[in-house]
């Protein structure tokens, strides 16, 4: 019998698209108060869109005065699963692929064990859109002379636990999510084969993130076009400042 996961530190949890754009907020209106320029604006405003946690969004406003207002705030752990994300029953206990390929993606049920077995084929488990049977699930996967990919959703803590032998068993993705998301372990085995864990946002995230990131290079572009504007007046004043400095 597994034990439950530790809880992770609040500050290494996944931020959101909201989390970020009230940290881009908070600079856009220190640029607009000169405390930033539009270079230091357009670097920092990088960093907050590809910033992934709390703890990443933290230190890109410490020297600003709104600096306390653009802290996210860290979620606390839910009390309860969302019932519209767990429950229900399993679409399936499991996958195979012999010389050939499966693929679980989109609406289906990931249920408390699914088990995935390839060889000399290859495999997709695509949990982004997926509803859960219940918050902590498993996924054993044997690979043999072939793949599995596995996509984990961007809120979910991800254990990964696999081994390969002259094969690959990526860890990278692993590690923590958000206190409601699902917690996913994943073990197994790569024989002369590879499974691959991925992290990736829903489609929809990605669309909102792309939105985002379009709604950010328009405020930069303008924000630049107005400083312009601001400084063709300030020379046009100086210049007729002159000039009837010179008529007096």
């Amino acid at each position: 019998m597994s034990s439950s996961p530790a809880v992770p530190d609040p500050r290494n949890l996944r931020a959101s698209d909201a989390d970020r754009e009230r940290v881009a907020n908070v600079l856009r209106e220190a640029a607009g108060d000169g405390r930033l320029t539009m270079d230091e604006l357009d670097e920092r405003l990088d960093a907050v869109f590809a910033a992934k946690t709390y703890a990443e969004l933290e230190p890109i406003t410490h020297d600003l005065p709104a600096h306390r207002d653009a802290q996210a705030p860290v979620p606390a752990p839910a009390a309860m699963a969302d019932p519209a994300r767990f429950g229900g029953e399993g679409s399936s206990s499991g996958a195979f692929a012999i010389l050939g390929g499966f693929s679980r993606k989109g609406e289906w049920t990931v249920p408390k064990n699914f088990t995935a077995f390839v060889l000399l084929g290859g495999g997709e488990i695509d949990m982004r859109d997926a509803r859960f049977a219940e918050r902590e699930v498993t996924i054993h996967v044997v690979a043999i002379l072939g793949g599995v990919e596995i996509v984990v959703p961007e809120d979910a803590t991800v254990r990964v636990t696999g081994a390969g032998i002259l094969g690959a068993f990526e860890h990278s993705d692993a590690g923590p999510g958000t206190p409601d998301g699902p917690v996913i372990t994943i073990n197994g085995v790569a024989l002369l084969g590879g499974v691959d864990v991925k992290r990736k946002p829903t489609v929809e995230a990605a669309r909102q993130a792309r939105q985002l990131r379009h709604e950010a290079r328009r405020e930069r572009l303008d924000a630049r076009r107005d400083l312009h504007h601001d400084h063709r007046e300030l020379h046009r004043d100086r210049r007729d400042a002159r000039r009837y400095g010179e008529l007096d």
